[in-house]
């Protein structure tokens, strides 16, 4: 059995803030259209005025990807210091209304407003997406069956939204809980096969309720426009760094899943309500509480989940050339997810004298400089 290219692609939508009061702003046409000229096919607007999204190209390894998305975040931040705006990487502001937005004015945009009614008017909300190349159709089933089990541990990592229009909403990935309102979203269900999905995706577009399978949102899907599995599942992380190291061990996973489908083996298959329950699991309490391990019958922490995550891939994150991203994951994770770092930075200002409003705007200026950290 030939090896996958296994090549990789990442997808980030940003939040952009007015510098000064903090508050979300609009994206210029004039910012967009410099955004354009510099970056040419891999930025465009998104739902939301205040949203822009990029892409990288398609990227053999991570040191290739690292540079890309680098190239990106920083030309994004370049042009939006020009209007007097700064970007984050956070998957909700931390106390802007939904009520107070507006819809980028586009054929796709505008209908999902009209398709989607009041619930796509929530969609305050931003993700981030990993694409990994695998060519055959067949191949990308089997593993989307089986990488399911690893969704929920990847969200726990990648939590970014513990706020919501001002209130501490108690979870560490409050996005899910809009995004879970569209249709066709959440876990992906269990395939045979490719016809299966062919024939899924036919059923919906035969009759005219979506036009592609660009409007299935699951959590983890073959992508519609691409060769690739994509994950949906992860908050859009502050730090660039922890984007590139969720991007490698999402990459190197595929590749062991490879490797036991490759020995006529597979990672065991459980019942999706089953794996649902690790989903609000990571959604509630991100990397603190621990996920159950079906196998043994228990809740097991996060930090030995890890260790165990990062022995599975470790010889593949060699042999895919991402080891060091995967294994600064315990790193990265030792001052807690995003979520948890800006639920302190709201008690330290509070501790220092800060009113509530004045903390939240503290949070949002520490999104921005972890923006800018790794730039």
């Amino acid at each position: 059995m030939n090896e996958p290219g296994f090549t990789i692609g990442i997808e980030e939508e940003y939040l952009l803030v007015d510098a000064d009061s903090l508050d979300l702003a609009v994206a210029p046409a004039t910012m967009m259209e410099a955004c354009r000229a510099d970056l040419e096919g891999q930025v465009s607007p998104e739902y939301l005025q205040c949203q822009v999204e990029v892409g990288t190209r398609v990227c053999s390894d991570l040191p290739m990807a690292r540079q890309d998305l680098r190239r990106l975040r920083a030309t994004i931040s370049r042009r939006a210091a020009e209007h007097g705006l700064a970007p984050i990487a956070a998957s909700c502001h931390p106390f802007a209304r939904w009520q107070d937005q507006h819809h980028t004015r586009k054929e796709r945009y505008d209908g999902l407003r009209r398709d989607l009614a009041a619930v796509v008017r929530r969609m305050l909300i931003c993700g981030m997406h990993i694409h990994v190349g695998i060519e055959d159709r067949e191949l990308r089933i089997a593993l989307m069956n089986q990488l399911s089990y690893f969704l929920p541990h990847l969200l726990a990592m990648s939590a970014s939204s513990p706020f919501w229009q001002g209130e501490d909403t108690g979870l560490a990935s409050y996005r899910l809980t809009v995004f879970d309102n569209l249709p066709r979203t959440g876990l992906p269900p269990r395939l045979a096969d490719w016809s299966a999905f062919d024939s899924a995706v036919a059923a919906l577009t035969d009759v005219g309720v979506i036009e592609d399978g660009t409007k299935i949102w699951w959590d983890l899907r073959p992508s519609s426009r691409f060769p690739t599995l994509e994950t949906r599942i992860c908050d859009v992380s502050p730090r660039l760094e922890m984007t590139l190291a969720l991007a490698a061990l999402t990459q190197a996973l595929a590749r062991a899943l490879w490797r036991l489908h490759r020995s006529n083996r597979s990672w065991r298959l459980h019942d999706l309500f089953l794996l649902a329950e690790n989903r609000w699991r990571a959604q509630r309490y991100g990397i603190s509480a621990g996920l159950i391990d079906f196998a043994r019958h228990e809740i097991v922490d996060f930090p030995t989940l890890l260790v165990e995550l990062l022995e599975l891939v470790a010889e593949d994150a060699e042999a895919l050339g991402c080891l060091a991203e995967v294994r600064a994951l315990p790193a990265l994770l030792a001052e807690g997810t995003s979520a948890d770092r800006q639920r302190q930075v709201l008690v330290d200002a509070v501790e220092a004298g800060d009113t509530h409003d004045q903390a939240l705007r503290a949070v949002v200026r520490h999104l921005v400089e972890e923006y800018h950290a790794d730039l």
